[in-house]
């Protein structure tokens, strides 16, 4: 099967080269990697990767100085923003609006943030904060987490489970895996000798890949139960910084970027317990032999003989520099997407099927206008949605069958693309239901959504490190976002 989008967010978060104010802050691909977040030192911008030719810009906001996290939910019109003027500030706005949903407040400096549709995670250096993403209450503060000073941690896109990793101890590489619905530690994973680098959840939360500080080794585990399934030697020769891991949508495929030249792609061949039995033969006896004599090996040599190696390959023309990668399927294609520091991004053919190196098919810009390219394939003009609800709208009773023709969520026509059924489908939290994101006006307020008015007593502002919420700080001023949609 094809590697379609992938299944979590990977944030990195770089300082700024001698390029000047612009030069990237930050860079994150959202949830199913149908978008792209840049912050900068003037602001951030929000892009979509809907064509290879044509990088679209979605938004852009020069209101908000030298962003270093910018998370956007989906594809929707909420977005994320910490600014390094305000470090333990974290700002939510509807873009689209250009209005701010709510701000809030905490004891340090908030190092990243993950989000689904159920939970919205703040990570401290010593503390987690879980958020309800429907009304942004405070449901649970993990106090005293070993020191993280990267802020290191997952959280599953899939909201029936919306499982939780983070590091659980700073000298070896134990996580541990927190329910983030039913707020309790599901178990620990002793997963590395070393202190952890990466960790990512599939995109059903069933599977949690990690990778330690010296880089020569992914694993794989089995959620809830914390088994080893998989095991990838990415290397030998030198440790490298593994800057992001990501699975396919399928979970057929695990990426690996690092401060090196090379992406790898490892493929997750299925597990089975009973195996047919093989006819006796020469070359079976020697491997059932083999097989059996790492036993009696040391265990570091054994592990080695049992470790799977790169299924593809990306050699950069560049090393050094902090990279984010993710395996999407667009137009129909598997590609691999890797975003740089120096404010490129690079798209890869891939070869789901035997491999090898993947081929560079385009280079876009992420510092110049957003559209880097022209789509010749289509002259006509579609009209424009005329509401944020209207560009998702649900198809008719009289619509049947697993795709629909329509506009995508960032407001343009797909010209020949189609959105998938499940897209359609009701969720806990419906952004694209003017319920869930009701007209802004003054001094209204839905019980259970955002908006732009947020009484004090019906939301707790400013968080502190005991948990508690104190002191009303969310406003519902437009916090000099531009009020332009996009067109």
């Amino acid at each position: 099967m094809e590697p379609e989008a992938a299944a979590t967010t990977t944030t990195t978060t770089t300082e700024a080269s001698p390029a000047g104010p612009a030069a990237l802050s930050c860079f994150s691909f959202n949830q199913d990697c149908t978008s792209l977040a840049i912050g900068t030192k003037t602001g951030y911008r929000l892009f979509s990767l809907s064509s290879v030719e044509q990088l679209d810009q979605v938004h852009e906001s020069n209101e908000i100085p030298d962003v270093y996290i910018v998370e956007r939910l989906f594809s929707s019109s909420l977005v994320v923003v910490v600014s390094r003027s305000k470090p333990r500030q974290m700002n939510v706005y509807h873009f689209k609006k250009g209005t701010e949903i709510c701000n809030y407040s905490y004891s340090a400096n908030i190092l990243s943030v993950r989000l689904n549709r159920q939970r919205l995670l703040v990570c401290l250096e010593e503390s987690i904060y879980i958020h309800n993403i429907k009304d942004m209450k405070l449901l649970k503060t993990i106090l005293d987490t070993p020191p993280n000073p990267t802020g290191l941690c997952a959280l599953s896109i899939n909201h029936s489970n919306s499982y939780l990793a983070y590091p659980g101890s700073l000298v070896t590489g134990e996580i541990v895996l927190y329910d983030g619905n039913h707020l309790k530690t599901v178990c620990t994973v002793p997963a590395h000798d070393g202190p952890l680098a990466a960790i990512t959840f599939n995109s059903t939360g069933s599977k949690l890949a990690s990778a330690s500080e010296k880089g020569t080794v992914i694993r794989v585990f089995s959620v809830p139960e914390g088994q080893k399934l998989y095991e990838f030697r990415r290397g030998m020769k030198r440790y490298v910084n593994i800057g992001s891991l990501v699975f396919s949508m399928d979970s057929q495929f695990l990426c690996a970027s690092s401060n090196t030249e090379t992406v790898h792609i490892f493929k997750l061949e299925h597990l089975t317990d009973s195996r047919p039995e093989e006819p006796p033969t020469w070359s079976g006896y020697v491997g059932k032999m083999f097989m059996a004599a790492t036993n009696y090996l040391p265990s570091q040599v054994s592990d080695m003989m049992n470790q799977d190696r790169a299924f593809a390959t990306v050699r950069l023309h560049f090393s050094g520099q902090r990279t984010v990668c993710t395996l999407s399927t667009i137009q129909k294609l598997p590609r691999l997407l890797v975003s740089s520091s120096d404010g490129h991004l690079y798209i890869y053919n891939v070869d789901p099927q035997d491999g090898g190196e993947c081929i560079l098919i385009q280079t876009h810009s992420l510092l110049g206008s957003g559209k880097t390219g022209e789509d010749p394939g289509n002259d006509t003009e579609l009209p424009l949605p005329q509401s944020y609800a209207a560009t998702v709208a649900r198809p008719s009773p009289a619509s049947t069958g697993s795709t629909v023709p329509g506009y995508s969520e960032d407001g343009g026509a797909l010209r020949g693309e189609v959105i998938p059924e499940h897209e359609f489908a009701a969720g806990p939290v419906c952004l694209d239901d003017e319920t869930e994101f009701p007209p802004v006006s003054e001094n209204a307020c839905v019980p259970g959504c955002f908006n732009e008015d947020i009484n004090a007593h019906q939301m707790p502002g400013k968080v502190r490190g005991d948990g508690m919420a104190r002191g009303a700080r969310l406003r519902g001023k437009r916090a000099g976002m531009s009020a332009r949609s996009y067109r």
